[in-house]
């Protein structure tokens, strides 16, 4: 089966599926947000390739959070943001999102389905990933620099190298809380959406072995 197809088969999945972790937020008062997962070719691909994607064959869209920022100043995120009242869905929300931070054609984006909303407590989100294919690629770059620090695309390949996989080990309240991570492009990608990242290559069946003994403290 092809990454595409692995991507399909997840989505159509996700949709009869529990959140990845519980909420413990009153879902009534929390605010609706939504993410894109964007999946997309890498650019030195050969055209003339007519086996089957893999996953070593893709990237991710990601961005890195200005730093002025009042909720997550400098986390690493998939594009994405609150629902706003002309949004017509959860998923219209995430492209128009994605559309405003990086450039992006969201015609050029096929939506594959949606995962299970999850809690944001620390800004009262609860989040939908929107998980979709990039069949129409156009640039991006940051489009406001208040917004964002820096949009990029990183090769899946990097994201399951083991020797880019670490663990965060955060204090607070008198608690240890500790999640995966990725060491990619010179950021680390921890908290909600390492959480989600490793949850997705877990259930596609993409993801090596790593040793989550490497810790190292959350980049506060």
């Amino acid at each position: 089966m092809s990454a595409y197809a692995d991507l399909v088969a997840l989505a159509a999945k996700a949709a009869q599926a529990r959140p990845l972790w519980p909420s413990g937020m009153d879902a009534g008062r929390a605010r609706p947000a939504a993410v894109l997962m964007l999946f997309g070719v890498l650019d030195n691909l050969p055209a003339s390739s007519d086996r089957p994607l893999i996953s070593a064959d893709l990237d991710v869209l990601l961005i890195e959070r200005a730093s002025t920022l009042n909720d997550h100043p400098g986390q690493v995120a998939f594009p994405g943001g609150g629902v706003d009242p002309q949004d017509d869905s959860v998923v219209a929300a995430a492209l128009r999102e994605a559309h405003e931070e990086t450039g992006l054609d969201p015609q050029g984006v096929e939506v594959l389905g949606t995962l299970p909303a999850l809690p944001l407590p620390v800004s009262n989100f609860l989040v939908t990933p929107v998980v979709g294919w990039w069949a129409r690629q156009t640039p991006v770059d940051v489009v406001d620099y208040g917004e964002s620090a820096q949009v990029f695309r990183v090769p899946v390949r990097d994201l399951l190298d083991p020797r880019n996989r670490v663990t965060t080990v955060l204090q607070r309240g008198g608690q240890t809380y500790r999640g995966p991570a990725f060491t990619v492009n010179n950021v680390v990608v921890w908290g909600f959406t390492a959480g989600i990242l490793h949850h997705v290559f877990e259930e596609l069946g993409w993801a090596v072995p790593w040793d989550p003994g490497c810790e190292i403290p959350a980049p506060l």
